[in-house]
């Protein structure tokens, strides 16, 4: 069972991030401000609705992120997403890239964190404000494991968006590999090049800028 705070009594936000790994696109990044058990109880008894489990997005099916995506959205007390373009990754390098990312997250924030708890083992200091790193932090708060959730779900979206805009990007298979470097995508990079929406200083990409 995750935990619902690392710091109780305060307004706490679980910052994750995905893609940083990919060949292609954007860095994603979520930040949630999730309830306490106790009010989430009493608002869903009210609602009359029932109670989802949140867990790691790694765990869950897609279709299983995108109910929990509605999930999250309806009932934390609020939550951001933030990205980093390609070319910012190419000119910033990925580390300060999702950074970046995660800064704008925690910009868009309606509610101003106290305090906040992200996933991994680095973080740039936002602001003022403290934070606490967790390895693996996706498998044992809850605000961090619904951020890794809203990433995922919002990413995944991107690339999708991008397909249906942009048809010849079918031949990366990019709506099976979303981004990341599988055989298939590899292949195609080495009979075609790349698109303007690789990272030009990632693996590969480097010998097709």
């Amino acid at each position: 069972m995750l935990k619902n705070n690392f710091k109780k009594n305060f307004i706490e936000a679980g910052i994750d991030e995905v893609a940083r790994g990919c060949l292609f696109g954007r860095v994603y990044s979520a930040a949630v401000v999730w309830r306490e058990e106790k009010d989430l109880d009493n608002l869903l008894n009210i609602l009359n609705k029932k109670k989802m489990t949140i867990k790691d997005s790694k765990k869950l099916k897609p279709n299983q992120r995108e109910q929990l995506k509605k999930y999250i959205e309806t009932f934390a007390l609020d939550y951001s997403i933030g990205w980093a373009t390609e070319k910012e990754i190419d000119k910033l390098n990925i580390r300060n890239a999702t950074f970046k990312a995660m800064h704008r997250a925690l910009d868009n924030l309606t509610l101003k964190p106290e305090h906040l708890i992200v996933d991994g083992n680095d973080f740039e200091i936002y602001k003022t404000i403290p934070h606490q790193c967790i390895v693996k932090g996706d498998d044992k708060y809850t605000s961090i494991a619904a951020a890794s959730i809203l990433a995922k779900v919002y990413h995944d979206n991107y690339i999708k968006e991008l397909v249906k805009k942009e048809p010849s990007l079918k031949q990366y298979d990019l709506l099976n590999n979303m981004g990341y470097g599988t055989k298939k995508h590899l292949d195609t990079i080495k009979k075609r090049g790349i698109s303007k929406y690789h990272r030009k200083t990632f693996g590969i990409c480097k010998k097709y800028k």
